[in-house]
Formats: C-alpha cells, sequence, structure tokens
C-alpha cells in the first residue's frame, strides 16, 4: 500500500488525487489522528463563492473554478499545519501544484479505477461525470492525471476497505 515516505515537517498535508479516493475521509480521520484542523478545499471554495461546485461550473465553466479554487488554496497555505482535502482537479493546474508543492507535503492517494467507480457511484455531486460513463471517464483521467499526480512527496495506495488503513499507511509514511 505504501509507495514512498517522507518525514513530516509540521506543513500542511494535501491530499490529492482522483475523485472517489477518499480525499476527504480520509483527510478528517488523519487530521483527528494528528490533532490538526481539517478544511476541505472544495467546502471552502463553495462558502466563498455562495453557491456548490456544480453550480459555479455550470454557471460560469471550469476554467473560471479553477481560478477561485487557486486563490482558495492559496490562502489556506498559512504555514500552519493542517490537513487539507483538494478537489480531484487542483493538483493538475500548474500554478495550485506548484504552490501545493512548495508550502506543503502533498500526498497523492490513488485506488483501482473499480475503487473509484464503487465510491463514485454514492452521489451524484460531480460535474465530470454527469451523464457519463464513470468507468470510462475515471479510466481516462488516470491516464492523463497520474503521471501528475506522481509529482507529490507521498504516494499511497487507498483499497477497498476501510479508510483506517490508508490513514495508517499516510501516518507511516510521514513517520508518525
Amino acid at each position: 500500500m505504501l509507495q514512498s515516505h517522507s518525514p513530516w515537517t509540521g506543513r500542511p498535508l494535501v491530499l490529492v488525487g482522483l475523485m472517489g479516493v477518499g480525499k476527504s475521509t480520509v483527510g478528517r480521520r488523519l487530521a483527528t489522528r494528528l490533532n490538526l484542523p481539517f478544511v476541505d478545499a472544495d467546502n471552502a471554495i463553495e462558502d466563498a463563492a455562495g453557491m456548490t461546485i456544480t453550480e459555479i461550473f455550470a454557471r460560469f465553466g471550469e476554467p473560471y473554478f479553477r481560478a477561485g479554487e487557486r486563490r482558495v488554496i492559496g490562502r489556506l497555505m498559512d504555514g500552519l499545519p493542517k490537513v487539507i482535502a483538494t478537489g480531484g482537479g487542483a493538483f493538475i493546474d500548474p500554478a495550485t501544484r506548484r504552490l501545493i508543492l512548495d508550502q506543503a507535503t502533498a500526498i497523492w492517494l490513488s485506488a483501482h479505477p473499480d475503487v473509484l467507480v464503487e465510491r463514485v457511484k454514492r452521489r451524484d455531486t460531480r460535474p465530470l461525470l454527469r451523464g457519463k460513463d464513470a468507468r470510462q471517464v475515471l479510466t481516462d483521467l488516470a491516464a492523463v492525471r497520474d503521471p501528475i499526480y506522481a509529482q507529490a512527496h507521498i504516494h499511497v495506495s487507498s483499497q477497498k476497505g476501510p479508510h483506517e488503513v490508508t490513514v495508517n499507511a499516510i501516518l507511516k509514511a510521514i513517520g508518525r
């Protein structure tokens, strides 16, 4: 499960990876275990915009959303220890990725497409999946995004099963 490790220096821990990999769920549990604040960047974006991500995408499009996402993540990078879960596309944006790599410890959570499909079908709130075959979209996204996610400082594979296993793998990876 554990692919790499890097001793944690106290910088924000930022979870990156495809939708459905468990960034928010794992992030909350990781924050609890480390006694740190947890921030879901998507929730922070919705709070800042006063509308849902689905509404932002529909009304303004993805480029507008990504620019707002970058600004919000930039505000979250205040140097204080915390756990931040990002949206699946955040780390793909070069400026956002550089910000995360420079100011935080990036942790790539990966999972097999079958695991992702099982998880994403539980909610109908993902704009990139609307009206499309989830397995095909996730497979295509992985082909493009995985080489970019691989730039993260730490790589942990999320398996089917309890999220606590992934949390434990992250703790081991950061030396906790």
